[in-house]
């Protein structure tokens, strides 16, 4: 060991590189780089593409993951997930993949169904729709319409027509004087 440090000198000192497994090339055609600088700079896409692009495009410029993620401020397990994934299935590795549990069972077009009725339309002859007369006319349960209202903040009630009532009035006074006249107090002359 000292003679390999007499040999080399300083330049035995130097750290060798990682160890560990090879990281297989990240190589961009133009469309792709084109795509991921779009998605990481759009404010309109979403936070978890835009992240996922940055993380891509950085990988891109060379260094290790661990750098990568240090500037990017996040954990190295992220940028070692998602830099695999990308290159192993390119930008839709990037998209979330389905998750797993049962699927939704009321379809987005009967949410919309419930939510234009309750805007735009009454229960017949009611002035509003309960939950049990949107149920009825949906064909979903009273506490799905009750879900679906409380998600959207939707109150059914006729806001409008409460809010052209007038104020209520105040009990009748059970004096004889009117409430202008004021009293005088009792001791004061009128002259001093």
């Amino acid at each position: 060991m000292a003679r390999a440090f007499a040999a080399e000198r300083m330049a035995g000192l130097e750290d060798a590189g990682w160890i560990g497994r090879p990281k297989a090339d990240l190589i961009l055609d133009d469309a792709e780089r084109r795509q991921l600088q779009q998605w990481a700079r759009r404010a309109k896409t979403a936070q978890f593409l835009a992240l996922r692009a940055k993380i891509v495009l950085r990988c891109v410029e060379g260094g290790t993951n661990q750098q990568a993620a240090a500037d990017l401020g996040i954990d190295r397990s992220t940028v070692d997930r998602w830099r695999v994934r990308f290159i192993a299935k390119r930008l839709d590795g990037l998209h979330d993949e389905p998750r797993s549990g049962r699927p939704p069972s009321i379809l987005l077009d009967q949410v919309e169904e419930v939510i234009v009725a309750t805007l735009e339309s009454t229960a017949g002859r009611d002035t509003h729709w309960s939950r049990a007369s949107m149920a009825q006319h949906t064909g979903l349960s009273k506490s799905t319409i009750g879900r679906i209202w409380k998600k959207f903040d939707l109150k059914p009630h006729p806001q409008a027509a409460l809010a052209l009532l007038p104020p209520p009035r105040s009990p009748p006074s059970t004096s004889s004087r009117p409430a202008h006249r004021a009293r005088r107090p009792a001791g004061r002359g009128l002259a001093d």
